[in-house]
């Protein structure tokens, strides 16, 4: 038996994390891990707290056209990552982040904003430019396959 690294296991956590989601497009994850290897927060991509879930109306991105990767200002949902540090607060700063893809412009954004000093990612997503973002600014940006 193969114990998994640190890497493995809160990438596999953020993929269970995911399967919360109600997003009819991509069920996305996140947790932070601060350096004592402690989960400080997950989160997972929905609706805004009361509103009706996707998976109950549709997706307004797929009514309406907009490719994936694009179109974050029609999506109703919060981002994992973004729920994952609303629920961390100050705590993630100089934490590890774990997502099931690879965040998007906004999300590598508030990333860098919260104190992040590492993420790793164990999936993909079309848009690239958080991937940037994040490498321009020193933020460690790993990518592992589960």
């Amino acid at each position: 038996m193969k114990r998994p690294s640190w890497d493995e296991y809160f990438s596999r956590i953020a993929n269970d994390v995911a399967a919360r989601s109600t997003c009819v497009r991509h069920q996305f994850g996140a947790v932070i891990v601060n350096d004592r290897h402690e989960i400080v927060a997950t989160g997972y991509n929905g609706p805004v707290r009361g509103a009706i879930h996707c998976i109950d109306v549709g997706c307004l991105k797929d009514k309406k056209g907009i490719a994936s990767g694009t179109g974050h200002d029609v999506c109703q949902a919060v981002h994992a990552e973004q729920n994952a540090l609303l629920q961390a607060g100050k705590l993630s700063r100089g934490s590890s982040l774990y997502v099931n893809a690879f965040p998007c412009r906004i999300c590598a954004r508030l990333i860098v904003n919260a104190g992040i000093a590492r993420v790793v990612t164990s999936g993909d997503y079309t848009d690239r430019e958080g991937l940037e973002i994040l490498k321009g600014v020193d933020v460690k940006v790993e990518h592992i396959n589960l």
